[in-house]
Order: C-alpha cells, then structure tokens, then sequence
C-alpha cells in the first residue's frame, strides 16, 4: 500500500542533501569548536560558516543567532530569559530607591501571550506564574487570529514582554506579527515570536520585522531533530537559560552540535533557495485537497483558520459526522499520515487547546483533522486523499 504523509507541520523527512551536510560534517570537522588547536579551529571555522550562512537567509547579523536544540528550547531561552533579565533590573532599581535598609520586594514583571501558542511557551508561561510573575493570556476570534487591539489592551506597566507566534501550528493563522512588533516597540517591550512554522514558508527579513526573539527548528523543514537557532537581536539584555561554558558567546554553554547546524543550515539554503517554486506547490496541494473535500462532503466538511491569513502547507478541517479519533485511524489504516494537532494523553486525543481558545461549535472542535504538506506531495496525492475520506465518511454514516 502506497502511503501518504500529509503530517509535515509535525515533522519532516531528512532531505537528501541536508543528510550529504551532516555526513561529511561528521567525518570530516570532528574536533571540538572551542579547542584551540588545528581540528578545533577547524570545527569553528565550519561553525561560523553555517552561522553566516543561516543569518543571511534570516536577514540578520551572525552574532544575533543563538543555536539551540531546537524551537522549544528557542522559546524558552526567551521568555525566561526576558522574565529573569527584567526582574533583575527591577529588583536592583527598586533596591537603589529604597536604599539598604529597605524592602527591595516588588510586584514581578508582567508577560503578554495568546491562548493559541505551542505549549512550548504556554507551559513556560505557566512556570513563570508560579513563580510570582503575571501574565496575560489573549483571546483570538474564531479564525484564530489575535487583533492588536487585544494585545494593547493586555498591556500594563510593568509588562516586560510580548510573545505571538508568528503562525499557528494547528490552523495555519497568521498573526499580524509587524503591528503587534510596532506596538512593544512604541512601548518599550521585548517582543518575542514562535516562528517555528513559518521557517521555509515565508521570507524572513529580522532587520525588518520589530522583533527582539525569534525561535526557529530545522526538523520543521526537512532538516535534522534535535537543532535549532534562536534570533536575539543586538542590544537585548536577556538572560541565558543554560549555564557552564562560553559558548554561543555565553548565551548558551554546551557543545555546538556542529553536524545538525551544518544540517540545519544546508536546509535552508534549499528550503530559500526554491521559495517561490514551493510555495506555489503547497498551495495548490492544500487547495486541491479542499476543493475536492468540499465537492464530496458538502457543508459536512468546515474548514478552521483565517480563509486568507494562513500558512500555505496547513489545513485544518473539521468532518462533521466522524469524530477526530475515528477519522485519523482510518486514515491510518488507508496509508494517509494526518494528525489533530492537539496533546495525546494516555492513548486519547485531547480537544485542541487552540480550536477551544477560538470558541469553536463543539461539533467541530470534537471533529477537527490537521493536514500538512511539504517535500513530495503532489495534487494527485491530494486527490487519492480526498477520495479515501470520502470512503471513511460514508462508511461511518452508514454504522451510525
């Protein structure tokens, strides 16, 4: 049985030549970047060129990226990094006011999220408010997009941070990123985005985009597990998540896993390099496989996300006669690789916490399906899919 994998916002498949880039890095620059001898200088010279390379397809400086093992790490650093960098500066202010005699506690700083966000920074989120820190979780409408409004109206004095994604993992919305940037700038706050999803799906240009934290991940764009690369523009006083060596200019000690950046980087040079000629091709995948579902399903079938705000290699849809659980074991079961987007929890699919925060119907949030496409897929794939579920649909009508 020939399958399909219709599940790349999860994760990739290694491309060949990102495969070629470790290998060599692996046989060839095996010493360690901070030894000063001729295979550590060997090792750092690899690294840098990466680093290089990864900043010019970011549209940023070298020195601004951080590589990480990946986006969740990425979205850690930063929001810990903030919280624990402006509650220092705020003690020590307070404590200066107050002289040595005084009391130096102070109300925590303030963080500003979406009820959308991976659990990356949602649960990091958490984990600051147990600590003593506020923060504000934003609603979005039911397209799953967050106005400015919103954000500004979230805002307070003390708040030291802003973190949007830049697109949503589970619906494909964008986020209206440079207004929201636009506005933490006007007032003074760090601004952080998720882009995970975005890497090798739009152009990015850092310089341009009022930003102060970006989190990217290799594994999201056909390149290794376990790397990634965290943007942290000049100038911002953050501080690192990780202790021990100067690595990464003592943002981030360890040692550089120099085969997943050789990786990561000769992914996005593929991933920048065909852009516009990829993009075009997702787009007509996710719209093949809509157009076909809707001719089959009818108005069984709804789609979830902003209609033209959206990532081009996400689509979720809910089937309104085949609860979630159902209709992704029959897939299985036909070859199609598909997924809900949400936690799965002892062997049972949570409803999406992201469809809850867009107060969807509950018929569609218990019903929704994630599709997402990338390296391979074809609209004829698309078409054999749509015809597949349109079998699963009926057949579970008919037990009904």
């Amino acid at each position: 049985m020939e399958r399909i994998y219709f599940d790349h916002a999860a994760t990739t498949p290694l491309h060949p030549d990102v495969l070629q880039a470790m290998t060599d890095s692996m046989h060839q620059v095996f010493g360690n970047a901070s030894s000063v001898h001729a295979f550590g200088r060997e090792a750092k010279l690899a690294l840098n060129q990466a680093r290089d390379s990864i900043a010019a397809q970011l549209g940023c400086q070298p020195q601004e990226l951080v590589f990480t093992s990946g986006g969740t790490e990425g979205d850690n650093a930063a929001i810990f990094g903030a919280a624990w960098s402006a509650w220092l500066q705020q003690s020590s202010e307070t404590a200066a006011q107050l002289g040595s005699s005084g009391d130096a506690s102070a109300r925590k700083p303030h963080i500003v999220t979406t009820q959308l966000e991976h659990h990356a920074v949602l649960h990091a989120c958490e984990r600051l408010e147990q600590l003593g820190f506020e923060v504000t979780y934003v609603a979005p409408d039911q397209m799953g997009r967050v106005s400015v409004e919103a954000i500004e109206a979230a805002l307070r004095p003390h708040t030291c941070l802003i973190s949007v994604m830049y697109g949503n993992n589970e619906v494909g919305t964008l986020q209206p990123i440079e207004e929201i940037g636009r506005l933490a700038r006007e007032r003074g706050i760090l601004m952080h985005t998720d882009a995970v999803q975005v890497l090798g799906h739009l152009k990015l240009e850092l310089h341009a985009l009022p930003v102060d934290f970006a989190s990217f991940s290799a594994h999201k764009i056909n390149g290794p597990k376990g790397v990634g690369v965290l943007y942290a523009r000049a100038g911002v006083h953050w501080d690192p998540l990780l202790y021990g060596g100067s690595q990464e200019r003592k943002r981030r000690a360890g040692t550089e896993n120099a085969a997943g950046i050789a990786g990561m980087a000769k992914a996005m040079e593929i991933a920048n390099g065909s852009l516009p000629a990829k993009l075009e091709e997702l787009a007509q995948v996710r719209s093949t496989l809509w157009t076909e579902l809707s001719a089959v399903l009818g108005d069984r079938v709804v789609m979830n996300g902003h209609p033209t705000e959206h990532l081009p290699h996400i689509l979720n849809v809910s089937f309104l006669d085949v609860p979630t659980e159902t209709m992704l074991m029959n897939l299985d079961l036909a070859g199609i690789m598909a997924s809900s987007g949400s936690a799965c929890t002892s062997g049972s699919l949570e409803l999406s916490h992201v469809l809850e925060a867009m107060d969807l119907p509950d018929e569609r949030k218990r019903t929704a399906v994630r599709f997402s496409f990338g390296l391979g897929n074809t609209r004829e794939e698309a078409a054999c899919a749509a015809q597949q579920i349109a079998t699963i649909v009926s057949r579970v009508r008919t037990r009904q």
